[in-house]
């Protein structure tokens, strides 16, 4: 069977939810909705750390979204779509640091990064490079171990959470994350990347 709507309460496949968008049909954001919005909803909860702002960051992905298909024919559309909510709940984060009131899982997880990713003020401005160089870096680890650092550091997942979902302890978590850390900086290092 297809994974297209086959009826009441069935999930519509992605590319049919895309061909909505860019029909301008209204039920694209339906459909998404009732496909990822537990996902966009964690995504956004994971960085801001609260329900309201949360779920107001995920309309307006749904709006950036409309606004973004059609021109682009995201494929895979999921990666997309977490990152609108991600960079929106980002910028949500920054306005609400300004204003000092602001604690959450991702500051937590951007805590951690921070001995391994170069500092603004160090004058790396090719942040290009730098992605290439974590996504090279990325493809080099080992399955379980990429999914683990994605978890933490896209999708913000607390420690007990990613322990919960790959039955690992919360001990071995935090050492893979810490070993994890010190081959990447070891890596960007490599690449002439200075932290």
């Amino acid at each position: 069977m297809s994974n297209a709507v086959l009826g009441k309460g069935s999930i519509m496949d992605d590319e049919k939810i895309v061909d909505l968008f860019w029909q301008r049909d209204e039920r694209a954001i339906t459909e998404t909705s009732a496909k990822y919005g537990a996902l966009c909803g964690k995504i956004a909860y994971g960085i801001l750390g609260n329900a309201q702002d949360s779920e107001e960051i995920v309309n307006m992905s749904y709006l950036r979204l409309w606004d973004a298909v059609p021109p682009k024919r995201p494929d895979p559309f999921s990666p997309f779509l977490a990152k609108i909510v991600r960079n929106l709940a980002l910028n949500k984060l920054k306005a609400e640091h300004a204003q000092k009131r602001c604690s959450s899982e991702f500051t937590v997880s951007l805590d951690e990064l921070d001995e391994c990713i170069p500092d603004k003020k160090s004058g790396i401005s090719d942040s290009v490079h730098i992605r290439d160089c974590l996504n090279t870096f990325l493809k080099g680890q080992k399955r379980q171990a990429r999914s683990i650092f994605v978890l933490r550091y896209f999708y913000c997942e607390s420690i007990e959470e990613i322990a919960e979902k790959t039955g690992f302890s919360e001990s071995k978590v935090k050492s893979m994350l810490f070993r994890m850390r010190n081959k990447l900086r070891e890596h960007l290092e490599s690449e002439g990347i200075s932290i």
